[in-house]
C-alpha cells in the first residue's frame, strides 16, 4: 500500500503564521513539523511510498524532503497549480495518476498517534474504510459523518444536521481494491461540473457511499489534530510538551 498525503492548500486561516510557511512545515514537536511526523507514522505502518500533492509553498515542502525524508520510504511530489483558487477535489484529480493500487488518503494537516493509522490499516478489508473520532457537540467546521448501523457510513459532509451525527471524520483513510477504481471515476465525473472546484473530496465519498460499502473505524481515546487555525497549533504543540 502506498500513501498521498494532502499538502497544497494556503493555510489561510493560520496567517501570519504560514506567510513564511506552508501548514505543513509548521513546526509543533518541537523542531519537527506535521509533515515529518506524518511520514514518520507512515514508516512505522510499513508504507514505502508516499505522494505529497503540494501547492503553496510547494519549493520549501521539497527542500525539506530532500534533507528529512525517513529512512527506507520513497517520497515524491505532485504539484497543484490551481491551489489559490480550487479546494481538495481538484488536489484529489490531479492525484489520479497515483491510485493505481491500495493507498491510504491523509489531510496534510492532521497530526495523529500511529495507532490510529494501524488501526485503520488492520481493520477488516473494505473498498473505503475512513477513520473517525465522537465528541459531546460538533462545529460548522467539522467534517461530521452518520452511520448506518455500527460502522457502515451513510453520510458525510460539514452540512449534516446535528440529529443525524454520528462523528467526524479525521481526514485519514484507505482506498482498496474497487474503492480504488471508484474514487478515480467518481473524480472524473465530478470535475466536469464547475461547482465541484470548490468541494471536498468528503462530498465525493459522500455520493459514492450511495453504491459502495463505506467502513469507519472508530479511533475514540486516541490523540489526533487537525490544525486550521492558531488554537489548534498551540494544543498541538502544548500535547507534544506533555509528552
Amino acid at each position: 500500500m502506498r500513501a498521498i498525503v494532502l499538502s497544497a492548500g494556503l493555510g489561510r486561516r493560520l496567517r501570519p503564521t504560514t506567510e513564511e510557511l506552508p501548514k505543513c512545515l509548521l513546526p509543533v514537536n518541537v523542531d519537527r513539523p506535521v509533515l515529518e511526523l506524518q511520514l514518520q507514522a507512515l514508516a512505522q505502518c510499513g508504507i514505502r511510498q508516499v505522494t505529497i500533492m503540494v501547492g503553496y509553498g510547494a519549493e520549501k515542502v521539497e527542500r525539506f524532503l530532500a534533507v528529512h525524508a525517513p529512512t527506507g520510504i520513497e517520497v515524491q511530489t505532485r504539484y497543484n497549480p490551481f491551489f489559490a483558487t480550487t479546494n481538495t477535489v481538484v488536489t484529489c484529480w490531479l492525484a489520479i495518476p497515483e491510485m493505481t493500487e491500495d493507498f491510504v488518503l491523509v489531510n496534510g494537516d492532521t497530526v495523529f498517534e500511529t495507532e490510529i493509522l494501524r488501526r485503520v490499516l488492520t481493520a477488516p478489508a473494505a473498498p473505503l474504510t475512513l477513520a473517525i473520532d465522537q465528541k459531546a457537540k460538533y462545529d460548522e467546521d467539522d467534517m461530521k459523518v452518520a452511520l448506518n448501523g455500527e460502522r457502515r457510513l451513510k453520510a458525510v459532509g460539514k452540512t449534516l444536521a446535528a440529529s443525524k451525527v454520528n462523528g467526524e471524520s479525521l481526514g485519514l483513510m484507505t482506498f482498496r481494491h474497487q474503492g480504488v477504481s471508484a474514487f478515480r471515476a467518481a473524480l472524473d465525473l465530478a470535475i466536469r461540473d464547475p461547482a465541484a472546484l470548490q468541494k471536498w473530496y468528503h462530498d465525493i465519498i459522500n455520493l459514492m457511499a450511495d453504491s459502495l460499502r463505506v467502513e469507519t473505524v472508530l479511533i475514540k481515546g486516541l490523540w489526533w489534530r487537525e490544525i486550521d487555525t492558531p488554537e489548534d497549533l498551540a494544543q498541538a504543540r502544548a500535547y507534544f510538551v506533555r509528552m
